[in-house]
């Protein structure tokens, strides 16, 4: 459980699923992409549902896309996956979260009122904690960018979405 829980701080949906398993992810993957772009659009869902004999409209298709923020590449897929098997919540849901407490939908709170609600509020966080949060989404100019940090903590490192 431990181990499953470091691998969501992490970001690195890879820690989520043996190699084995991944690797079955990957050959789904490659099944669904019928363009072989490396990503999973409409004209490939449309192409997959009529190889089953269905014919959803490109709106019911859109919305199947619309879990995946941005582009649905195999990175995406896995995430995707493992917030379904592992029960943690969307990248939509983990953002929705902040905006509350973010009524213009900006993008950032301060740094001062995310650390009081950490220390005082639901599963208050130790000051170790916090600093480990500072250290994997600094504040800039006292702002914290929760936007960056959602984005960080479901797709990793957005130098490893490059690889």
């Amino acid at each position: 459980m431990a181990e499953d829980k470091a691998a969501r701080k992490s970001g690195n949906v890879l820690g989520m699923f043996p190699q084995s398993q991944i690797q079955e992810f990957k050959e789904a993957f490659g099944m669904m992409d019928v363009n072989r772009d490396g990503f999973i659009d409409v004209s490939d869902l449309k192409a997959i549902h009529n190889d089953l004999g269905r014919n959803p409209s490109d709106k019911d298709l859109n919305e199947m896309l619309k879990e995946c923020p941005g582009q649905l590449n195999f990175t995406a897929f896995l995430t995707l996956f493992g917030e379904k098997m592992h029960g943690t919540d969307s990248e939509t849901t983990f953002r929705q979260a902040f905006e509350q407490f973010d009524p213009e939908k900006k993008g950032k709170l301060s740094e001062e009122y995310v650390k009081d609600l950490l220390l005082n509020v639901g599963d208050q966080f130790k000051e170790e904690e916090i600093r480990q949060v500072w250290k994997e989404a600094k504040p800039h100019g006292g702002l914290f960018d929760y936007d960056a940090f959602v984005t960080l903590v479901k797709r990793g490192p957005q130098d490893e979405m490059a690889q």
